[in-house]
């Protein structure tokens, strides 16, 4: 699997509680000090060592990121580096690293969403859609518009890759499915 693939989802769970705990910059740094610290050729070998513990690998890599970071690690920074190891990730740390930096670069950047509904929205259901999604995202938002009359009613909100449908149709084809499925 590529390196890329793995590192997404860490990057994203460490992103949404560095938001939450505002603590963006302490996790940047982590990564960092971490990847410096993965990098090494000493402490690839120690990790790959067979004959090491996972918990002497945790213990050297803690306390080395810590060196490097001039602080003690929270419970969660040393929870993550756990993680890391117990899951064979460490070679996906600087993967981690640049998926996180890419998020939080991301974050700082207006949104933009299809709104696909069965009918034409009026100009205020538009800005509370708008509204609602500007208060749950915390940034600038654009939406855009397209009727779909397949839908039947309700909306579908689309963000890159991301989905959200309420279309009566999508609840029609898993009752559908469940149905038959019984």
């Amino acid at each position: 699997m590529e390196l890329s693939t793995i590192a997404k989802p860490y990057a994203q769970a460490i992103f949404e509680i560095a938001v939450q705990n505002n603590s963006v910059t302490e996790w940047s740094q982590l990564l960092s000090a971490t990847t410096l610290v993965m990098a090494d050729a000493n402490t690839k070998a120690f990790i790959a060592s067979p004959s090491k513990s996972k918990d002497q690998k945790f213990d050297l890599i803690s306390t080395l990121v810590g060196r490097v970071t001039s602080k003690d690690l929270s419970k969660q920074e040393t929870a993550f580096i756990n993680l890391i190891l117990n899951n064979d990730r460490s070679a996906a740390i600087s993967s981690i690293s640049n998926a996180f930096e890419a998020a939080v670069s991301n974050s700082n950047k207006s949104k933009n969403f299809k709104v696909i509904s069965a009918f034409e929205l009026s100009e205020a259901e538009q800005n509370a859609i708008l509204e609602d999604l500007t208060n749950k995202h915390k940034t600038t938002v654009s939406v855009e518009t397209e009727i779909d009359l397949t839908l039947k009613g309700g909306v579908i909100i689309k963000e890159g890759d991301k989905v959200i449908d309420t279309s009566v149709k999508a609840k029609v084809d898993a009752l559908s499915v469940s149905l038959s499925v019984n």
